[in-house]
């Protein structure tokens, strides 16, 4: 049972109602010279029925207007007709996104780049209403007179009350000239940030003002030394000395009661680190600590997660969980404890999310001092957490839960975990443990005796204001005014602007389908106009279209031509104006602007077509024997070979084209005769004359200037005398330098038999450059079609001038190596040294390439501790008989060597040679290749690759039966270290367990440079795992050290926050070790 086929069943039929096809129309209308309407109807296929749902818009139908807009419910990707919610983002950014909700929500501030570790600490700041006042208090003349506290003062007025929920914090970030693509330590930004302030508020007429940072951040501790012998504290030990932070350790401790045991602990002096006391008058054991004298209201507590690996100069952080409460009583850790409480109460928490020291993202966790609920600030996003820092249940930080209690935390608890973060809940007490905290801040709870400084009163103008309160002084409340109203007008215009635009839209919507629906004419005897369908399409899809034009349907003697019937449409009377008078333009072309003249040529090109491809079609057969040698009896011509097979395998020969043109252009010469069969690319054969009248005709109508490259050249023509004797002259001269080239082959038949000269001892030899010689012997071979082509060798005695020093008169080139085979002594083939020849050869070449027999540079064999003057031929020199040629080993004991005359200039040689190398081992990103062996010893195959000259290496990785190799791109600058760490990446084996060699040579010393081991591009190692550690996971080291250059950390040089500090003490300060102090 057949199947019915359904492969065409979505195709547009052709239907075909006229009484005539295309071309029977039009060779009606050449053979009578008229066009009837019906004619019209049929070319321009007015006859088309009106098109309903078709899937896309017909080219065939000039009634056809489907698809030009979308089906209901449909949009498309752009123009006219998008989905609403992306037109209005084509408007722009919506200011009304940022409006903040209530002052009560804080705003956020703008990461530009890598200024989240600057955002999170001023959002702390900011939190803290004392602080907050205490900037607010600032007289407007200090604030013209130091720009950076005029930007904090700005940047915290608009945090205030702006309207807007994220404020731009660039200004302020220029104002300090940081950079804002290179991450920072926030520890190191808030210590110097403060130290800033400090000294530009010391101007201040406000005593409040002046002193906030001190009031609010400020302790005292002492460092206390103390004699084991005599019990005397040192005379240092009673000097108080500030500070704003705690730096505490957390490697090895589990939460902050351990953490401020280990700050305030007793470390012993002895040994090296004795004491002198001056009470003893000896070096003495001590004992060392510090003492907290006094805490500030705002205790800001530095978790030192960054640890410093001395061996790699890096560092590393530590991301083990940490655990601290929400209320914390310093009173126990005072150096005079009392009875009375001192409790701060958590009040921020800012986290550093990532593994990199470098990298990674800050956030802050703040708790609101009036509502007492906890919001996230990461950067723009600001998210309420409730009434606990890390989330009441859920939170929105995706990191692994963990559920780690803190051993001298009570057994019985409640945990509530929340991320990497975990609530821990005993006897109404929180408790909260972090992998990611980086620093806290406490706020003193509790003011009971003079122990702690309380808040202060901070003034505004002339007023008091409480700390609980924060209101704005008269400049920046003006400020805000002015920026909140810009806002609003920003948010009115935007409404406005997008009202405007959804209602034009719509009208726009509405006008296309209109317009669509009146197009099409239903009558044939109807008025209706031509349009371009690409323009149609435009204004159909745009939204805002432009003029009407009808130029690309326009035929050059203004009216429609039949051949662009698929780019136009026909559309009503009504619409064309309806268009016409919106959008202007045109030409209008009416539907009696049908072009006769473009018809009736068009009519005449289709009835040539149609008799060259009826003549083509008879007269093939004919060119088919022309190729076969079979021409018939009669005049014949030439035309060309390869030309008239292309015309034979041309597949579209339906009409005239350029490959036509042209049948006797290659077989013509430059005088305009034809040219000898032996040039090039003049093969040619006989055609009929009636084949060849058919081809001149078609060629003439092609390019009917071009008369050279249709010259008839019938059978008896004679070829062009001037070429003629120009080719005999080329034969004859490449005939004498053939004869030439074989004399010289058979003067030095062994040197192009390329057999290794078997060299004896004392014979005399002649040195030339193995360049050279490889140069002459292609010079020599060539002898085809290229045999005037191939590049003669240079001079000789320029080449053998340049092999000597001008400095020292000596040679400047090493001889290549010998070897010792089958007891005869040869040498060395390669592309680089200097070959040794035979006498004969030398005197040979210096006929031939203008060589001075005496400027020769003689060599000979000798043995080591045998010495012969080099004189006279080989002929003349006895050989040794004590020398046994035929013993293989002996000749390799004697050591044989090249002596040369002039000797050689190791001064030269080696300073060319040590720069050729400090060229080659200054490379980068080259490969080099690193095989794994497995098992106690290596392959010899391995080792001798190992050995080897280097080479270019596959990229590709190989799996061989000892083991993996893979292709490493390094540079000359890359230590071992990090090519360890490449190979513990690619093939597992952690760096401890690599034994690296290059052939038998073990590669050791980590710091080292592949410069400094002599390593080159292509090069082949090998590494052997010896399992003796154990595997471990390579993340953490490689998230620390990148496969690149170790860079110096800057740290905050350049910019405002060092202008009047060292910076060097604080990028020293994370690798400080407290026991020291």
């Amino acid at each position: 049972m057949s199947r019915s086929s359904s492969r065409n069943k979505n195709k547009r039929q052709w239907t075909d109602d006229g009484d005539y096809s295309f071309s029977e129309i039009l060779r009606k209308v050449h053979a009578t010279g008229e066009v009837s309407e019906n004619d019209i109807c049929q070319l321009y296929l007015i006859w088309k029925p009106l098109c309903q749902g078709c899937h896309g818009n017909s080219k065939d139908s000039p009634n056809c207007f489907c698809g030009l807009i979308p089906s209901p419910n449909r949009t498309r990707k752009s123009g006219l007709w998008q989905r609403m919610p992306d037109i209005i983002q084509s408007l722009g950014p919506n200011p009304y996104k940022d409006l903040r909700t209530s002052i009560e929500v804080p705003a956020g501030l703008t990461n530009l780049g890598a200024t989240c570790y600057a955002n999170s600490i001023l959002q702390c700041l900011f939190m803290n209403s004392a602080f907050r006042e205490g900037i607010f208090s600032v007289e407007s003349d200090l604030l013209n007179q130091h720009p950076v506290l005029d930007q904090l003062a700005r940047l915290f007025a608009q945090l205030h009350s702006s309207r807007m929920g994220c404020i731009d914090s660039a200004p302020f970030i220029k104002s300090l000239e940081l950079d804002n693509g290179v991450q920072q330590d926030s520890h190191e930004f808030l210590t110097l940030f403060l130290s800033l302030l400090e000294r530009s508020l010391s101007h201040s007429k406000f005593p409040n003002a002046r002193t906030i940072v001190q009031d609010l951040f400020r302790g005292n501790v002492s460092h206390v030394t103390k004699c084991s012998i005599c019990g005397k504290e040192s005379d240092a030990s009673s000097k108080m000395e500030d500070f704003y932070e705690l730096e505490l350790n957390i490697k090895g401790l589990d939460n902050l009661d351990e953490s401020l045991h280990d700050y305030l602990s007793l470390e012993e002096l002895h040994g090296e680190n004795q004491y002198f006391c001056e009470s003893c008058g000896r070096r003495v054991d001590a004992t060392r600590c510090i003492n907290l004298r006094s805490l500030p209201s705002v205790l800001n507590l530095q978790l030192k997660r960054y640890i410093f690996l001395p061996k790699t100069t890096t560092k590393k952080k530590i991301t083990s969980a940490f655990g601290f409460p929400k209320m914390l009583n310093m009173g126990k850790h005072l150096c005079s404890p009392t009875e009375t409480s001192l409790v701060y109460e958590l009040s921020a928490i800012l986290i550093h999310k990532g593994t990199a020291v470098n990298s990674g993202h800050y956030v802050a966790h703040i708790k609101d001092e009036k509502s007492g609920h906890w919001w996230e600030f990461d950067d723009e996003h600001v998210s309420k957490l409730g009434l606990h820092p890390f989330g009441e249940s859920s939170s929105s930080l995706s990191m692994k839960t963990e559920q780690v209690l803190q051993s001298n935390w009570p057994e019985t608890v409640n945990t509530v975990a929340n991320g990497d973060h975990k609530v821990v809940n005993n006897n109404q007490e929180d408790r909260y443990s972090s992998s990611d905290a980086y620093m806290l801040m406490y706020s003193c709870a509790s003011l009971k005796g003079n122990l702690a400084k309380p808040n202060k009163t901070v003034a505004v103008g002339e007023c008091d204001v409480d700390a609980s309160t924060v209101s704005l002084p008269h400049h920046l409340h003006k400020e805000m005014q002015e920026l909140n109203l810009l806002y609003s007008k920003d948010c009115e215009e935007y409404q406005s602007r997008k009202d405007r635009h959804l209602s034009y839209i719509t009208e726009r919507r509405e006008e296309v389908k209109q317009t669509l629906s009146e197009a099409p004419v239903l009558a044939l005897d109807e008025q209706y106009f031509w349009i371009s369908t690409e323009w149609l399409r435009q204004w159909a899809d745009i939204v805002n279209s432009p003029a009407i034009d009808n130029s690309s349907i326009q035929c050059v003697h203004g009216k429609v031509p039949f051949s662009n019937v698929t780019s136009m449409k026909r559309i009503s009377s009504i619409a064309w104006q309806r268009l016409f008078t919106k959008y202007g333009g045109g030409p209008a072309l009416a539907s009696d602007d049908f072009c006769i003249t473009c018809l009736k040529n068009a009519a005449e090109d289709a009835v040539n077509a149609d008799d060259y491809k009826e003549k083509r079609a008879l007269l093939r057969n004919f060119a088919e024997a022309a190729l076969a040698g079979q021409c018939p009896d009669g005049n014949a011509y030439y035309v060309s070979r390869p030309w008239l097979l292309q015309w034979l395998r041309r597949k579209s020969a339906e009409t005239l084209c350029e490959a036509d043109a042209g049948p006797t252009a290659s077989l013509t010469c430059a005088h305009g005769n034809l040219l000898l069969e032996q040039a090039s690319g003049a093969k040619r054969v006989l055609v009929p004359e009636v084949l060849w009248n058919f081809f001149y005709e078609s060629a003439s109508k092609v390019k009917p200037g071009e008369k050279l490259a249709s010259v008839a050249f019938p059978s008896d023509t004679e070829v062009c005398d001037i070429c003629s004797r120009q080719m005999t002259e080329v034969a004859n001269f490449e005939d004498s330098l053939r004869a030439e080239k074989n004399r010289k082959r058979q003067n030095h038949e062994k040197l192009i038999i390329g057999k290794s000269l078997a060299l004896l001892i004392g014979c005399k030899y002649f040195l030339v450059p193995s360049t050279w010689l490889a140069k002459w012997k292609a010079y020599v071979t060539t002898t085809g079609k290229n045999i005037s082509s191939t590049v003669q060798p240079d001079n000789l005695e320029v080449v053998i001038s340049s092999l000597i020093c001008q400095k020292h008169s000596r040679l400047v080139e090493r001889p290549l190596e010998l070897v010792c085979k089958h007891g005869a002594i040869f040498q060395k083939t390669s592309t680089d040294g200097l070959m040794l020849i035979s006498e004969g050869d030398w005197k040979f070449f210096c006929e031939e390439w203008n060589g001075q027999e005496n400027n020769g540079i003689h060599a000979e064999i000798v043995l080591n501790g045998i010495t012969k003057k080099i004189a006279g031929s080989c002929k003349e020199m006895p050989i040794d008989e004590e020398i046994d040629h035929n013993n293989e080993a002996n000749l390799e004991e004697l050591n044989p060597f090249i002596r040369t005359d002039p000797e050689l200039c190791e001064d030269c040689i080696g300073e060319r040679e040590s720069s050729e190398l400090m060229q080659k081992l200054n490379y980068c990103n080259e490969d080099i290749c690193v095989y794994l062996v497995r098992g106690k010893e290596a392959p010899r195959s391995i080792i001798e690759a190992s050995a080897t000259a280097s080479v270019r290496t596959s990229k590709r990785s190989k799996k061989t039966s000892y083991g993996n190799s893979i292709n490493f791109t390094v540079s000359s600058t890359t230590s071992i270290y990090q090519l360890k760490m490449m190979i513990w990446e690619a093939f597992g084996v952690v760096k401890e367990n690599q034994k690296l060699h290059k052939s038998a040579a073990e590669i050791e010393g980590d710091s080292a440079t592949l410069a400094d081991k002599s390593i080159f591009p292509g090069d082949t190692l090998w590494v052997m795992d010896t399992e003796i550690y154990e595997n471990r996971d390579i993340a953490d080291e490689l998230s620390e050290h990148k496969i690149e250059p170790l860079k110096v950390e800057e740290g905050f040089r350049g910019t405002l926050l060092t202008s009047e500090i060292s910076v060097q003490g604080f990028q020293e300060k994370p690798f400080r070790d407290d026991s020291l102090l």
